[in-house]
């Protein structure tokens, strides 16, 4: 009888170590792979993407619903210009959690990168629907669909944006842009001139006012811009270009020279 209790005993104490076993597996693999994905940040943030990926993989051995993990080894991906890999890796990541922005916002650089810019769009798309009150998902989706050429579906995205944010000027300017290729140059300035009561500075719509300036032959006001605007920024080539294209329509030729020559 006080054997048969003894072995009772036993057997109760391995089952509970073998419950505790069971219950902390879990925890201990998760651990193991934040470790990795751990070290994988460490050698990406010194620039061993490879060595990154490497780590990244071991924490998705360890534990393949760590979607973390899977958003990193993207990055690396596209900073190795792997971007069909970072896309397989991306699309892995939504099979996890189709929710998780980082993917898509991944997903959308890796199509862009490749000038994919109708599966870019789809992917900014899907994001847009996902988390319709963010600004930037609007402005993301205007963007590859104005890279793909579609302007009027790209208004309408920044239409969106500026619904919810009536001073975005980043999504302001992009209207203007899309007004410009649609043939709407006179729609496109009131918006440019929209951004520069908003903001005196900003250098981008300085810039395209003084395009359309030069579309027009209006030559004193284009330069007047371009000057301004790479007095808001020296190192800004753009606006140096387009004075000297100016200087060119304007038959002053050694002007627009030193400027090439310059910059």
């Amino acid at each position: 009888m006080v054997l048969y209790r003894k072995m009772n005993m036993k057997s109760a104490a391995m089952l509970s170590a073998l419950f505790l076993i069971i219950l902390l597996y879990p925890v201990c693999l998760g651990e193991e792979a934040d470790y990795y994905d751990w070290k994988g940040l460490k050698a990406y943030d010194a620039k061993n993407y490879s060595d990154s990926i490497a780590w990244f993989d071991k924490s998705i051995e360890m534990d393949p619903g760590y979607i973390d993990a899977r958003i990193h080894k993207g990055r690396a991906q596209r900073a190795l210009k792997d971007y069909n890999g970072s896309i397989d890796t991306y699309m892995a990541a939504l099979q996890v959690d189709r929710l998780k922005r980082d993917a898509w916002s991944g997903l959308i650089e890796s199509y862009a990168a490749l000038n994919n810019y109708s599966q870019a769009a789809e992917a900014a798309r899907s994001l847009r629907e996902i988390e319709p009150a963010r600004k930037e998902n609007w402005l993301a989706e205007g963007n590859m669909l104005q890279m793909e050429g579609d302007y009027q579906e790209a208004l309408e995205s920044y239409e969106g944006a500026l619904r919810i944010d009536p001073q975005y000027k980043e999504a302001l300017y992009r209207k203007a842009v899309s007004l410009l290729a649609l043939g709407r140059p006179e729609e496109a300035e009131g918006i440019l001139d929209q951004i520069l009561k908003i903001d005196a500075r900003y250098k981008l719509a300085i810039n395209g006012m003084g395009l359309i300036h030069l579309a027009q032959g209006e030559y004193g006001e284009a330069s007047e811009l371009f000057e301004n605007a790479s007095q808001v920024d020296p190192a800004w080539s753009q606006p140096k270009c387009n004075m000297a294209i100016s200087l060119i329509e304007q038959q002053r030729m050694d002007e627009a020279m030193k400027i090439y020559a310059a910059i």
